[in-house]
């Protein structure tokens, strides 16, 4: 008789999804990955996906990792979920999706939003807090389409993440985890739950509480797979599908860190530094500390929001050599920039990059945009790739000492997951700029590992987290600081670095000033 101590993840990010299998030591016993294009832009600067081109991803992988036969069905205990953040979609009374999800990269704004009223509205005028909160209006998705899809608004039985919509989707229950939940919704980051009837989110926002799912924290049921879904994905009927996480979150723990002196680097298409704690304190004020994947438990995170995805513009503007030789030599373009680095040495020969593509709300601020200083004729699109990933290091040391700072925590050691933790060179240089050594741990899919965990722990496979993680998660290649490169980083950070948001900024200003972009937030009323 085939023992049931195996858990099917499933992980939705932004360009695919995987179907992975996980025994109870942290090893993937088999993995089916689909591609999909991340989004379609109707109009620029919009983002939006079939919300059934997740669904078809998903009983896709499934099938395909059946075929695969590395694995009994028999042996699978349950199955979890994690998806990428802050993607919604609209559901009608009959289960169905009204429109195209938005997804988290769509950058339009509601404008012409009528003020808020009420104590609230009050408060904020009192305490000069209304810019922050017309920012945080007009970038709140029910706000555009309240306004220009007035309809499907008014038709919206459901308006889920896209966490939820799967969870729907596999089990038939309006049902989530407490740690997908990321995004602009009425929902209480320190209490963990709703907001309260008489909380701000609900006069700054035109949703209802009936639109929203039911939460549960990780590591409990969210429901079980159902025959409708069984016949589909293939996932035998009556699986328990146990709450996980949202990708981030998994891949704090899929890494290992979860002791908050550990921080979790995740190179991926937003780069973010995570730590793990028990005590909710915001990395910003106003911005949350979002959940954790371990019940009761924050990550504090500071983010770069185009991260990574720096690595596929740069591909797609000055890689195209890389992209032929790729195709002719059957590799990744991003394996052959691993060259280019190779041929700059650190310090990119003074050339800095300032990674700000997209403007921040408090820190950088809404008028950021990105820079890079310090041209001359010997430099190379080899020394511009090294420029980015440097700038991306420079930017996530920041952050790591503003949650040293925030959380009265030090910092001793790095795990680094995401796509462009492949690279070592990409994580030799992280080690030297932050002077830290840094982990790349034995498995590249900790989010899937991380929701693996979650669901080992919920189903009582391991005993708790800290068994878990010590059971599923190994290190792997340890890049040490050297000592040279550290201190010519040290200077750069220093004396160059930190010194180019304040002295650019009333540049930024000015630029916005005359071209109107990035808008202003007090403007978006």
């Amino acid at each position: 008789m085939t023992t049931r101590d195996h858990i099917l993840a499933i992980d939705n990010g932004t360009q695919s999804l995987k179907a992975m299998i996980f025994d109870l030591q942290g090893k993937m016993r088999g993995k089916v990955q689909v591609p999909f294009e991340p989004y379609v832009s109707p109009q620029p600067g919009w983002a939006e996906q079939d919300p059934a081109l997740f669904w078809r991803t998903l009983c896709e992988a499934c099938q395909r990792l059946w075929q695969k036969g590395t694995l009994f069905k028999e042996a699978i205990a349950g199955v979890a979920l994690t998806t990428q953040r802050a993607t919604v979609i609209n559901m009608g009374a009959d289960g169905r999706p009204l429109r195209p999800a938005i997804v988290w990269l769509d950058q339009r704004k509601a404008k012409g939003l009528a003020p808020m009223k009420g104590p609230w509205a009050w408060i904020f005028r009192l305490t000069g807090l209304s810019g922050t909160i017309n920012y945080l209006r007009s970038e709140a998705e029910a706000h555009w389409l309240a306004l220009h899809d007035g309809d499907v608004w008014r038709r919206t039985h459901k308006y889920l993440l896209l966490s939820g919509y799967l969870t729907f989707q596999l089990t038939g229950e309006y049902v989530d985890s407490v740690g997908c939940q990321v995004g602009y919704i009425p929902f209480n980051y320190k209490l963990l739950r709703w907001a309260r009837w008489w909380d701000w989110h609900w006069p700054a926002l035109p949703i209802q509480e009936t639109m929203l799912p039911r939460l549960v924290a990780p590591a409990q049921v969210l429901g079980q797979i159902s025959a409708q879904a069984a016949r589909e994905t293939g996932i035998p009927a009556g699986l328990p599908l146990i709450a996980a996480a949202a990708d981030k979150a998994c891949e704090v723990i899929g890494s290992g860190a979860l002791e908050n002196h550990i921080g979790c680097l995740s190179y991926g298409t937003t780069a973010t530094i995570n730590v793990t704690h028990r005590r909710y304190v915001e990395p910003i004020r106003l911005l949350p500390a979002y959940p954790s994947a371990v019940p009761q438990h924050y990550n504090v995170e500071v983010e770069v929001f185009r991260g990574y995805w720096m690595v596929e513009w740069f591909k797609q503007q000055f890689g195209h050599l890389e992209q032929e030789a790729a195709r002719q030599q059957g590799v990744t373009a991003e394996a052959l920039f691993e060259k280019l680095l190779e041929q700059v040495p650190p310090g990119a020969m003074g050339l800095m990059l300032q990674p700000y593509w997209s403007p921040g709300l408090k820190f950088p601020g809404p008028e950021a945009k990105g820079a890079v200083i310090g041209f001359g004729d010997v430099h190379t699109r080899a020394h511009l790739y090294r420029a980015i990933l440097e700038g991306l290091a420079y930017a996530l040391r920041e952050g790591r000492e503003r949650l040293e700072r925030r959380t009265g925590t030090r910092i001793t050691t790095l795990r680094v997951s995401g796509g462009g933790s492949q690279s070592d060179q990409a994580l030799q240089l992280t080690a030297d700029i932050f002077g830290l050594p840094t982990v790349r741990p034995h498995l590249y899919e900790t989010a899937g590992l991380g929701a693996a965990i979650d669901a080992a722990v919920g189903l009582g496979l391991h005993s708790d987290f800290t068994s878990a993680v010590q059971a599923m998660t190994h290190t792997g290649r340890l890049f040490e600081p050297d000592p040279v490169q550290q201190r010519q980083y040290e200077r750069l950070y220093h004396e160059v670095y930190k010194q180019m948001y304040k002295r650019l900024r009333p540049l930024y200003e000015r630029i916005r000033k005359i071209t109107g972009y990035p808008p202003d937030p007090a403007a978006l009323k």
